[in-house]
């Protein structure tokens, strides 16, 4: 089920899409959206979206966290901007396992926890072709992001959103993702990720629709 939460009620399907978009449970079944973000070729690539790099003082060399990846044994590792952003060519194992390979290893040579969301090209490319918002909403927005979530979001978490929701923020969550739509830049709002993640009870990482767009432009421009 996909709820777009406003003004503290949670009202299912209730945002203005296009008759061709219903509502859904994972933005995978759009890749076919009228609003292509990239060219029709499957793309065999994984980003793992690293939470807690590059904040509180933790902080990590680009270079430094490629070798880690390569070390792990993945291929075509590449990084995107010093947020946390690691592609490379998928591998044949479960997501699940992929991102807990990932954290056992980034622990043990950063020394610190750090969590991974693991995501493909394409499920990224439709997460963005399926954004619920309107034009107009999306324009007097001052800051659009996704949270990408560990699990979908249990009765507990879409409450816990309602409390968030007010005339500045509003969200819809889908089943791996919770849209994010704000009238306040990022660094106005009361809305921290560590909030975000006591109020859904699940962790959860952050990315802007601005970023995630450069990223696929980079996917787009790798080899196939």
């Amino acid at each position: 089920m996909s709820l777009v939460l406003r003004l503290g009620r949670a009202v299912e399907g209730s945002y203005h899409r296009p008759a061709h978009l219903p509502i859904f449970q994972d933005p995978c079944c759009y890749l076919a959206s009228p609003r292509p973000l990239l060219d029709s070729r499957a793309m065999p690539y994984s980003i793992a979206f690293l939470r807690a790099i590059n904040v509180g003082g933790r902080n990590v060399k680009m270079e430094a966290l490629r070798a880690i990846f390569r070390n792990l044994g993945f291929e075509g590792v590449s990084t995107f901007i010093a947020s946390g952003n690691v592609l490379f060519d998928s591998p044949q194992e479960p997501a699940a396992e992929v991102e807990t390979r990932i954290e056992l290893g980034l622990e043990e040579a950063l020394g610190f926890e750090v969590h991974a969301f693991l995501r493909t090209g394409d499920h990224v490319a439709a997460a963005l072709a399926a954004i619920p918002f309107s034009e107009a909403e999306i324009e007097e927005a001052q800051a659009l992001n996704i949270a990408f979530l560990k699990a979908p979001l249990s009765t507990y978490g879409l409450e816990g959103l309602v409390t968030l929701t007010s005339e500045i923020d509003n969200f819809h969550a889908s089943a791996r993702e919770v849209y994010c739509r704000s009238l306040q830049k990022q660094s106005e709002s009361k809305i921290s990720n560590a909030l975000f993640e006591r109020k859904i009870g699940g962790r959860c990482t952050f990315r802007s629709v601005n970023s995630l767009r450069r990223l696929l432009a980079k996917l787009q421009d790798k080899p196939i």
